[in-house]
């Protein structure tokens, strides 16, 4: 999918991009695989703010997406691929041989017009989805469980993809993208392949009025506030702080860990980063 540059007529679009969504679906979204998206705005169920700088943005559509793969040896037919507001990946909307219709995460490759079905004698092609334990090693793979029918739950975002690395004592060892290396079950299922969208990582925004469409309020450097609202801030004319980078709340911000699960632990092979 290529990248779009417009000619700068102002200094909104001067260093704007966009990607080219020629090959996509422009009608509207199935209306049997959409729900109402309720705005939260980074609200807990009692209305206190958990999470900074969100909020605004245009109203979505919620699109259902398939990331159990449970219809199992029934073949479906790519009827189009569309555009997915609540997500960076664009999805793909699979007619099956027995008339349903679903909604996948679109894999890097896969086109209008191609079969695709999920089962343990899947081949290996993109967009079949098939348990670890049928999958050969050094694939890469998209949409993986971590739970025995529970969905996929990693490597669903835009150009990623993780390596299943080897086989051992009823578990797979799986590279993910961010480095981690981690065991899953080899009866969880994941789809073959990397998921579509490469260029995402390359869009500019461009203006700030392109974050406030996506949601994104804006964010103030704690040095620049007050005392009493950030460690960071107060001091007699430009500071730096004063001290090592915290949150507003004081938590160390850079190399912190403040992963608590000590049930996953075990798990985990080798930790993002590590060296």
């Amino acid at each position: 999918m290529a990248i779009k540059t417009y000619r700068p007529t102002s200094p909104a679009i001067r260093f704007r991009t966009t990607l080219d969504n020629s090959g996509l679906a422009k009608e509207r979204p199935l209306k049997s695989l959409t729900r109402a998206k309720q705005r939260i705005c980074g609200r807990n169920n009692k209305g206190h703010l958990t999470i900074r700088h969100r909020g605004g943005g245009h109203s979505k559509l919620f699109r259902v997406i398939d990331f159990r793969r449970d219809k199992r040896d029934i073949p479906a037919r790519v009827v189009q691929l569309e555009y997915d507001p609540n997500r960076s990946a664009r999805i793909a909307l699979l007619a099956y041989a027995d008339g349903e219709k679903r909604y996948i995460l679109a894999p890097n490759g896969l086109a209008q017009g191609a079969t695709v079905i999920a089962g343990d004698g899947a081949d290996i092609l993109v967009g079949n989805a098939l348990p670890l334990k049928n999958v050969p090693l050094g694939t890469m793979i998209h949409n993986i469980e971590l739970k025995k029918g529970k969905g996929a739950q990693m490597a669903r975002s835009a150009g990623t993809a993780a390596q299943l690395l080897a086989k051992e004592g009823g578990y797979a060892q799986i590279k993910l993208p961010s480095g981690e290396t981690r065991m899953v079950h080899l009866d969880c299922y994941a789809t073959i392949g990397q998921v579509g969208n490469l260029d995402h990582e390359n869009i500019s925004i461009g203006k700030a009025g392109r974050s406030r469409w996506l949601g994104k309020r804006p964010t103030v450097r704690g040095v620049a506030m007050n005392p009493i609202d950030h460690p960071h801030g107060g001091g007699e004319g430009k500071t730096s702080g004063g001290r090592n980078p915290v949150s507003p709340w004081g938590l160390p911000t850079k190399g912190y860990k403040t992963r608590n699960n000590k049930r996953t632990q075990r798990f985990i092979i080798k930790r993002r980063g590590a060296k």
